[in-house]
């Protein structure tokens, strides 16, 4: 039986595109396989519900944008990216292909002290947050897909008030969410920007063939095994953290079996790792007067040195330098 991962909240917020047109909902639901939208659905349920509401009023955006996005539009955008040099070339196309299609929101890739940011604007009032999710789902599902792995966020802000009693939109990005914000954005590791592209022709068929519920499914936060393994490590103070070998005998897999898990799900055992160790890294050096020595044992580094080294690879800047840069005092 499929896993039911989508909230209704989300089942709610896709309606919402059906009752705007003045559109009855039941035939769209029963394409979709859904007899009670108050309850959770799966990932393959959800898509045929994007289809079929897409179908119904020829819009891949649930008709969010100035224009609408045509059916078909997010399969040239998928073949607009294919043969693109490295993510932030992928990005970059992406971001204009949207631009054109949608007009409005227009979505621009920003770097900054070692982050990416794809910020959006609206010319006019903020819309809805299931626009800029649905946005953003769409883009990022994309481009995981692309260089064959999750590429783990570390913000995300919505311009827009918080929706009421949605506790989902808290919990669907694995990363801190903000309302009321002066922009909607979202921030990643620019470290990710040089990866290539490894995909073919014959795979983005494939891909094609499955979405859009294989986006919603492959690269989301909460895979079951990464989760689990990154709730972990989370709980647990980085130098009492379990090696390869211990934590697979903990989740009574063998090493080669953990590894093809994490592989299946874009994952990896020392990214995940890195990306707690550089979140938190980054929240201290912002947010406290704690000595990089301090910060790099608390990480679980033996020496501030090999902290050092691996900030510096997170972000291409010293820890010294980052702090430095984070209380300095914007230009106006």
């Amino acid at each position: 039986m499929e896993r039911r991962t989508i909230l209704p909240g989300f089942v709610g917020d896709a309606l919402a595109s059906l009752t705007r047109a003045g559109l009855d909902p039941a035939p769209v639901l029963a394409r979709a396989g859904i007899s009670d939208p108050d309850q959770p659905v799966s990932n393959l349920q959800y898509g045929r519900l994007w289809l079929a509401i897409t179908d119904l009023i020829q819009d891949e955006f649930f008709g969010m944008g100035a224009r609408p996005m045509r059916p078909g539009s997010f399969n040239l955008m998928c073949q607009a990216v294919l043969h693109a040099r490295t993510l932030e070339h992928a990005l970059r196309r992406a971001l204009s292909f949207l631009t054109v299609v949608l007009d409005d929101p227009a979505g621009e890739l920003r770097l900054r002290d070692g982050l990416a940011e794809i910020v959006l604007t609206d010319r006019l009032a903020p819309r809805p947050a299931f626009a800029y999710r649905t946005y953003w789902l769409v883009l990022m599902g994309v481009m995981c897909w692309l260089i064959g792995r999750r590429i783990p966020l570390m913000q995300v802000d919505f311009a827009c008030p918080a929706p009421e009693n949605r506790s989902d939109y808290l919990q669907f990005f694995g990363a801190p969410v903000r309302f009321d914000q002066p922009q909607s954005r979202l921030v990643f590791a620019a470290r990710y920007l040089v990866l290539p592209p490894i995909r073919s022709e014959k795979a983005l068929q494939g891909f094609l063939r499955g979405a859009p519920a294989n986006i919603l499914l492959r690269y989301r936060h909460d895979q079951d095994l990464s989760a689990r393994i990154r709730d972990r490590l989370r709980s647990t103070p980085p130098e009492d953290w379990p090696d390869f070998d211990r934590l697979a005998a903990d989740l009574r897999l063998s090493p080669a079996t953990l590894r093809r898990r994490l592989r299946g799900e874009g994952q990896g055992f020392a990214a995940i790792r890195d990306e707690i160790r550089e979140l938190e890294a980054r929240q201290m050096l912002a947010g406290t007067d704690a000595r990089v020595a301090d910060i790099a044992a608390r990480l679980g580094y033996a020496e501030p040195s090999a902290f050092h080294r691996a900030f510096m690879k997170w972000t291409g800047m010293s820890p010294a330098a980052f702090r430095d840069a984070r209380s300095a005092p914007s230009a106006e």
